[in-house]
Parts: structure tokens; C-alpha cells; sequence
């Protein structure tokens, strides 16, 4: 209900905004830029299906020799005693908890392709579990939460667009980045567990936390001792390293017990081509709506609203150049990184509002492209407070990163 209410507003302030710009402004071009938005953003969320049609058709191929080779339900009772605890409407050994380790565990490497190929086998497996089929379950709704957050412990993409664009130290931004995704995914399970009554203080839950946070510490301490010029490079291998050991370890553990590991991942694979063809409706009416609203001026009239606001308080205004990546990122995770190119472009990549731009950018993830993309892939229609805990996350993660930016570079 609350994202029928958010498309329809997208939709209604783009042709507000446009017949502003037309009487106000003498742009009599304006609403055809927004149709020529429209039907490019409904070509680019088609273009996206495809494209996410391999990468599900290959890890969903990939989790099925996994699941037939005993893997996944190894690693479920590995992680069973702190899911257990968070998401109590789970049953101990379901392979819904793996499922949801290994998008996390993605996620966390910087690694999208793998990431959403997994969430969506996880959203697939909640579903099973889900009483009500069109209305989201807590499960579903804290697991889309946590992705929202997008908690990435190597920003590798991030970092390698700052090195395209002339940065001196690309990966000057490291730190900072690691620490707003952080309080971004700290911030989306507290929402969630406050809404759900989930004891957070419980011992196992605050141990796996507190492992989070000294695995973090660590790799600042570790990737802060390189040249900075090879913190990228290191962590994209060990990232890659990482996703590739556990294809193989999957391979090796389906051939000890005698499965046909070729036909397992054909059986995956046609799975993840259904998945990709189902989402195609749910990606394109949200792009389309994004790239009407983008189109129309909206967005740029939003930001010149809030930079006249600030100014009026004497606060420093610089930051507001990099907004239109802040308010661009729950929106379209393309959108935003086309904002921080252009922000990097027109202030040069090691300016400040160029590295507060790429700290908005690492903070969190595109919270109404994953609603769009994991509901639409089992028919939520009621996202109930997911939306609202999601950009509560969101809104944690980049107020976090404009408070780190003006800490580590003003």
C-alpha cells in the first residue's frame, strides 16, 4: 500500500513540477525530456532483467550444487544461533538462514552480482514460510531492511570510480565509508527489533555484533597499514578469492556425495532464468516512476529548497552539492552513481563535496529498487513498515557520511 501511494507520488510531483518549469520557466521541452525519461527507464529496468538473468541463472545454479552437496545445511547450523535469534520465524536448519548468510556475506565483499541472485533465493525460501502471501513477513521485512543498509565492509566499486576520475588516493575514503554503512546497518536492525520486540541484548546477539565490530576494526587497522594505492587491489582479490573458494569448496563437497553437480546446476539455473523474467514488471514501474521524477526537475528543485534552508540556519552549505547522491540513493542505485560521477566532475574527485559524494555513495544501498526487485520476485503487495524502516536506515547511513566527510576532510 505504501509503495502504490510513493509510485503515484512520483508520478503526480513530475507533472507538477513540469507545468511549474512550463509556465514559470519557458521550458516547453520539459515533458518531452519526461516521456523520453520514461521510456528510456522502462528500456534500462528491461535491460537490468537480462542482465540479472545470467548472474541468477549462474549463483542460483551455483546455491543448488551447494544445497545437494550437504553445504548449505553445514553452514546453517553454523549461523543458526544468532539467526534463530533474530529471526525467531525461521525454523532452526531451514535453508532460508543460509541463503540469507550468503546475500550478507556478499553484500559485505562488494560483491552485487552474487548478492542479489542469493537475496532473492532467500526471499523465495521466506515465502514458503510466509502465511499471508501478498502481505511481507517480519523475516522478510528485517532481511530486506539489512540489504537496504547495505552493510559492504570493501567498497570496491566506489573506490575504482574515484580512481577513473583523477583522485589522487582513491581509497582516501575507505574508512569513512566503512563507518557509515555500519551505522546504517546497526541503525536497520534497531529499527526493526523495535518494532518486532527482538532482544538485541541477548548474549549470542551481542557476541556476533561485537565480532562485527572487531572484524571491522581489523580490516581498518590492516588496509590502514598499505599503500594506499594498493588497498583497492588487495581487496577486490581477496573479495573475489573469497566468492570463488566457495564455489569450489561447493563443487568438492556435491562430488563427495556422488551428485550429478552438472545437472544440479541446470536445475538452479532455469530456476533463477523464472525469477528474472517475474521481476521485469515490479523493476520497470519503479524506474519509470524515478526517471519521471528525476526528468521533471523534482529532485533539483529539492535540493535548492534545502540549500536556502540550511543557509538561512548559518550552517556550512558545502554539503549540499552532494545531496543529489544522498537523495538520488534510495531511489535508483544507477541514479546515484551518475550523481556522484557528475558531483566528481564538476568539483573535482578529491574536493570535498567530490569524497562526501562517494561516502554517500558506499553508505547504504537502493532501498526502492530492492523492495521493487526481492517483493516483486514472490508478489508482495504489502511491504507494511519496510519502506519506512528501510529509509530510516538510509537516512542514518548518510547523515553518518556528512558528519564523517566534514570530520575527515573539512
Amino acid at each position: 500500500m505504501i509503495l502504490n501511494y510513493i509510485w503515484i507520488a512520483f508520478l503526480l510531483v513530475a507533472f507538477v513540477v513540469a507545468c511549474v518549469q512550463t509556465v514559470f520557466f519557458g521550458n516547453s521541452q520539459i515533458f518531452s525530456e519526461i516521456m523520453t525519461a520514461a521510456f528510456g527507464s522502462a528500456k534500462s529496468g528491461f535491460e537490468i532483467s537480462l542482465g540479472l538473468t545470467g548472474a541468477l541463472s549462474l549463483w542460483l545454479g551455483i546455491m543448488k550444487i551447494g544445497e545437494r552437496g550437504g553445504v548449505l545445511e553445514r553452514l546453517s547450523r553454523v549461523v543458526a544461533p544468532f539467526f534463530v535469534r533474530i529471526f525467531p520465524e525461521i525454523p532452526k536448519g531451514h535453508p532460508a538462514t543460509t541463503s540469507i548468510f550468503m546475500n550478507l556475506s556478499a553484500t559485505m565483499l562488494g560483491l552485487d552480482n552474487a548478492a542479489t541472485p542469493m537475496g532473492l533465493q532467500a526471499m523465495k525460501e521466506l515465502q514458503e514460510l510466509n502465511q499471508d502471501k501478498e502481505t511481507a513477513s517480519n523475516s522478510m521485512i528485517l532481511f530486506l531492511v539489512l540489504n537496504t543498509a547495505g552493510l559492504t565492509l570493501i567498497p570496491i566499486s566506489v573506490m575504482v570510480y574515484r580512481a577513473q576520475m583523477g583522485a589522487v588516493n582513491p581509497a582516501d575514503v575507505f574508512i569513512p565509508i566503512l563507518l557509515a554503512t555500519f551505522i546504517a546497518f546497526i541503525t536497520g536492525l534497531v529499527s526493526v527489533a523495535i518494532v518486532q520486540k527482538i532482544n538485541l541484548f541477548n548474549r549470542v546477539v551481542m557476541g556476533t555484533l561485537g565480532g562485527l565490530i572487531a572484524l571491522i576494526a581489523g580490516i581498518i587497522y590492516f588496509l590502514s597499514g598499505l599503500p594506499k594505492e594498493q588497498i583497492a587491489r588487495y581487496s577486490g582479490f581477496a573479495a573475489n578469492f573469497i566468492l570463488f573458494s566457495i564455489i569450489v569448496s561447493f563443487i568438492v563437497m556435491a562430488v563427495k556425495k556422488r551428485v550429478n553437480v552438472y545437472d544440479s546446476f541446470i536445475e538452479g539455473a532455469k530456476e533463477g532464468f523464472q525469477v528474472a523474467i517475474k521481476i521485469i514488471p515490479y523493476l520497470i514501474a519503479i524506474l519509470v516512476a524515478i526517471g519521471m521524477f528525476q526528468a521533471s526537475g523534482a529532485l533539483t528543485f529539492l535540493t535548492d529548497g534545502i540549500r536556502w534552508l540550511v543557509g538561512l540556519t548559518g550552517i556550512n552549505t558545502e554539503f549540499v552539492d552532494a545531496l543529489p547522491t544522498a537523495l538520488m540513493k534510495p531511489l535508483s542505485g544507477s541514479g546515484a552513481r551518475g550523481m556522484m560521477l557528475q558531483t566528481m566532475k564538476l568539483h573535482g574527485a578529491d574536493s570535498f563535496v567530490g569524497r562526501l559524494s562517494s561516502i554517500i555513495q558506499g553508505s547504504t544501498d537502493t532501498t526502492f529498487y530492492i523492495i521493487a526487485v526481492y517483493f516483486g520476485s514472490v508478489g508482495i503487495k504489502n511491504t507494511r513498515y519496510a519502506i519506512v524502516c528501510g529509509l530510516i536506515a538510509d537516512l542514518a547511513g548518510i547523515t553518518a557520511a556528512i558528519l564523517l566527510g566534514y570530520l575527515f576532510f573539512h
